[in-house]
């Protein structure tokens, strides 16, 4: 797998899906982190693990298997990430994938990558997500910044109105034309201003009622 392919973007739903890591160190205890955000049963595979790691497993909120690598690991994977610092070791867990049709992300191994993690931006339920195709996670990491200083905080509560908006547009009794006009006005630039105005005139503290003398 060389880095010309071009890989599909999309979003997953992960929720109550077997994600396998192999390692358990400090990169792989961010790969976990990750997966449990969004919901997915998350089982280690390693003889020892960071302490944030060993917190989780005591605390349920994942399954630690304290020992090597196995390919029987896989079994029932939809994903798996192969995090340790061993080549050999990360090389099998992609083989044993490859085998089963399993989706493999191998840290700083493009070449042993089904997948990338993208470096993301997000504001509720706004993901933004960069990635260069594992060519230059420093850049990715930088676009990543920069987007977070354009996309600020108002814009989760944003697209949260927009949301209810759109289900009740979808409700009511309209042409599908006059529906998909209203949709994009909507979200205009125009709406999203009017928007942040508003929730900042409603937050403006209320008038003491004493006026100020006159010098």
């Amino acid at each position: 797998m060389g880095n010309d392919l071009a890989f599909f973007p999309m979003l997953v739903n992960l929720q109550g899906k077997k994600c396998l890591v192999v390692g358990a160190g400090k990169v792989a205890a961010v790969k976990i982190a990750g997966l449990l955000q969004h919901g997915a049963q998350v089982e280690v595979v390693s003889p020892r693990a960071a302490q944030s790691v060993r917190d989780l497993a005591k605390a349920g909120a994942l399954v630690w298997r304290r020992r090597s690598f196995s390919p029987r690991d896989v079994d029932g994977a939809f994903l798996a990430v192969a995090a340790t610092n061993s080549s050999r070791i990360n090389g099998a867990v992609f083989r044993a994938c490859a085998a089963q049709g399993i989706l493999c992300n191998s840290v700083d191994d493009p070449e042993r990558c089904d997948f990338f993690y993208p470096a993301v931006v997000r504001r509720g339920p706004l993901q933004i997500a960069i990635s260069t195709g594992g060519r230059s996670p420093t850049l990715a990491a930088r676009l990543r910044r920069e987007l977070e200083g354009q996309f600020g905080p108002e814009w989760s509560a944003w697209v949260e109105h927009l949301g209810k908006l759109r289900r009740n547009l979808i409700k009511a009794k309209m042409p599908a034309a006059l529906r998909g006009r209203r949709l994009k006005q909507l979200a205009a630039p125009a709406a999203f201003h009017a928007f942040v105005q508003e929730r900042e005139r409603t937050k403006t503290p209320p008038s003491s009622g004493k006026r100020l003398r006159r010098a």
